[in-house]
């Protein structure tokens, strides 16, 4: 199993590199009760407005300006965020970018790709598809391989939004946020590092973490449902793992329940978040989640790459 070496330091050091290029995205402060839960205070931070429309794009940025990158450029693969956010890096910083992904991609997520000007390959149904064909690429290229999760400098990038959460709000009773490979979640609970509760929410449908949790390491889960396209590979990181392992609480929902969060934060916010984005409200809407009378609890909205609302 890889060994990461994340910590407060590393991610404290990588914010002032990536500043430059990212968003300081807002937070909201809503009432439990605008929502029907009761006793606590929401504090929405809205990351679908970052660059890219989502946290992505930190770990992209991390990794162009923190390694050494070849003249032939950077591959990556993704069912969607990860290769938009590494497609607008890389024509941010002038390099070449070539993105792997599955078919079961959005289209709102493909058409972000293809307007950043990066070579866009799409290939196979699922996410570990994509992987292996740019794996492939990057032996024969020699391009640089930016993983979406499983990789130092993605989770140092993801860990400044924790960082720049703390900074806004000051330490909040549990912070929520949905799970994919982990890269998020394992960068917000190594910034934390166990001064408060964090919680990782994935659909039913594609366990990763709550089968590694059970299982005490990384192993192969399903990977369907609703947020398919961005929280189903097959396993979660493996340098992601130790971290929630130490930090992270385990929750699952439904897509039902996803859905039905989406419905909400459109509602009420006016705010439009894809499936994955919407999952860790969703923990608490559906009560699988439900943090003690009182309580102020960050929820993480990323990402916004979806056509649920449309305009003439």
């Amino acid at each position: 199993m890889a060994d990461s070496q994340v910590d407060r330091s590393r991610i404290a050091a990588t914010e002032p590199v990536i500043r430059p290029y990212i968003r300081r995205t807002p937070v909201i402060e809503v009432a439990g009760r605008d929502f029907g839960l009761r006793d606590i205070t929401l504090l929405f931070k809205l990351e679908l407005m970052q660059q890219a429309g989502s946290f992505k794009a930190r770990g992209a940025f991390a990794n162009l300006r923190l390694r050494a990158v070849p003249a032939v450029g950077v591959v990556a693969a993704s069912g969607g965020n990860h290769g938009a956010a590494v497609a607008h890096a890389a024509g941010v910083l002038g390099i070449p970018a070539r993105i792997y992904v599955p078919s079961i991609s959005s289209q709102a997520k493909i058409d972000r790709i293809r307007a950043s000007g990066a070579e866009l390959v799409v290939v196979g149904e699922r996410y570990a598809d994509a992987l292996a064909a740019s794996e492939a690429w990057a032996a024969e290229s020699g391009a640089l391989g930016i993983h979406a999760f499983d990789q130092d400098e993605t989770l140092m990038g993801a860990g400044t939004l924790a960082l720049e959460l703390e900074d806004q709000i000051g330490m909040p009773d549990a912070v929520v946020a949905a799970v994919g490979g982990g890269g998020l979640i394992g960068g917000i609970a190594a910034w934390f590092a166990g001064r408060t509760r964090v919680v990782g929410v994935e659909p039913e449908l594609a366990p990763t973490l709550a089968h590694a949790l059970a299982a005490g390491a990384p192993v192969d889960a399903p990977a369907g449902g609703i947020a398919a396209d961005s929280l189903a590979p097959r396993r979660v990181g493996a340098r992601v793992f130790p971290i929630a392992q130490r930090f992270v609480q385990s929750v699952l929902v439904t897509d039902e329940a996803i859905h039905h969060a989406q419905g909400v934060l459109w509602r009420v916010l006016r705010v439009v978040a894809e499936p994955g984005g919407a999952a860790a409200f969703a923990s608490l809407l559906s009560r699988r989640f439900e943090p003690a009378p009182g309580s102020r609890v960050a929820v993480v909205i990323s990402g916004g790459n979806t056509s649920a609302v449309q305009f003439a």
